[in-house]
């Protein structure tokens, strides 16, 4: 069984993009396209399930997102979503009310 990663280079890829394409999906294994034998891009296969998460962890915004609160939690600036809660009765009721609102004009 062969474990390498396929390596395929820029002129085999424009004349066989297809090709290329459904073996990468089908094998579930990426290809490295290398131009002048110096690798420049990998094509991976993606799921519409992991597609998401793909996006998220490559989008910087959403990354630093979680940096800083992995940050906060570290630091104790952190709390439990029962505790926010407890804390905070007031936007807890008006999201009650929000809601009872949306599903009587439905």
């Amino acid at each position: 069984m062969e474990d390498r990663m396929a390596v395929v280079n820029m002129r085999e890829l424009a004349r066989s993009t297809s090709r290329v394409v459904d073996s990468v999906h089908r094998s579930g294994k990426a290809a490295l396209v290398t131009r002048g034998g110096r690798p420049v891009v990998a094509m991976i296969p993606i799921d519409e399930a992991a597609l998401e998460d793909w996006v998220l962890a490559h989008s910087p915004g959403f990354v630093a997102s979680l940096r800083t609160a992995d940050a906060d939690l570290r630091r104790g600036r952190a709390m439990s979503l029962d505790e926010f809660l407890a804390r905070n009765p007031v936007r807890r009721a008006a999201s009650a009310a929000k809601k009872v609102r949306a599903h009587s004009t439905s």
